[in-house]
Order: structure tokens, then C-alpha cells, then sequence
């Protein structure tokens, strides 16, 4: 009789993927990170085991938008006190906050649990094209699309 196979956590092994944002649609790009994140592009995923790679996005600046969502699009942030709803467009974060943008857009498609949130420890966003990851010999990785 053959029973169904669940990874452990100590037989994962993890990579580094490097994935370029420029000219990437940020849904898209998003969604399919969360799935490497999450393991899903692995033949031995678990729904209970942080199986995923590691994953790092460079250029995410030049992420791009479709229809109007620069302008209309609205990132909303509150500090508990009163008044203290603030509110930025998808243009204002993406020239100045891309990191944080891409980082939630991200989180947002991951488990809302403590095993989600080890997932986003393996996500790291730079806005630039360089990146201090290069010991962990990161290797090139194409999107679907």
C-alpha cells in the first residue's frame, strides 16, 4: 500500500532565485513569487511545510501597472491614533517606498499565519539591479508570462 508523501522541514533544500521586476506586472510577477515562496513549484509540497526558495527582486522601481491604477490605486496606512489614516497612490509608493510595495503586494497572497510570515522571511526586495546576496549563488529565474 502506498501512503501519500509529506516533506519535513529538516529534508527542504532551498534555493536562490533572482527575478528581475523591470517591466513586470505587479500582480502577475507578485502572484507567482508567492508561489515560489510557498513551495508550490516543487514537486514535494506540503500545505503545512515552509517548502519554498529563497527569492530576491531586483529593479523593483520599474515595476509596472496596468489601466490607471498609478493614479486611481490607494495604499492605506494607520497609526492607531486619531487622525492618523494615511493615505499614498501606487505612484507614490512606487517612487518612493518600491520595496515596501512589492513586500505587500507579496504578503498579502501568503498564508495569514505564523507559517506565512516564515514564508516572507524568504522574500528580499531591492530597488536597484544590485544586490548582497551573491555568496548564496543565486541563480537566474524567468517568469511564466
Amino acid at each position: 500500500m502506498r501512503t501519500t508523501y509529506m516533506a519535513k522541514a529538516q529534508d527542504v533544500e532551498r534555493k536562490w532565485l533572482v527575478v528581475d521586476a523591470e517591466g513586470q506586472t505587479i500582480g502577475r510577477l507578485a502572484s507567482e513569487v508567492a508561489s515560489i515562496l510557498r513551495g508550490k513549484h516543487k514537486p514535494i509540497y506540503t500545505p503545512h511545510v515552509d517548502t519554498g526558495d529563497n527569492v530576491i527582486i531586483i529593479n523593483a522601481e520599474k515595476i509596472e501597472f496596468t489601466g490607471k491604477k498609478l493614479q486611481d490605486k490607494k495604499y492605506y496606512n494607520h497609526s492607531g491614533w486619531a487622525g492618523g489614516l494615511r493615505e499614498r497612490t501606487a505612484a507614490e509608493m512606487r517612487d518612493k517606498y518600491p520595496r515596501e510595495l512589492l513586500e505587500r503586494t507579496i504578503k498579502g497572497m501568503l498564508p495569514h499565519n505564523s507559517l506565512g510570515r516564515k514564508m516572507a522571511k524568504k522574500l528580499h526586495v531591492y530597488a536597484g539591479s544590485e544586490h548582497p546576496h551573491q555568496a548564496q549563488k543565486p541563480e537566474s529565474y524567468q517568469l511564466r508570462g
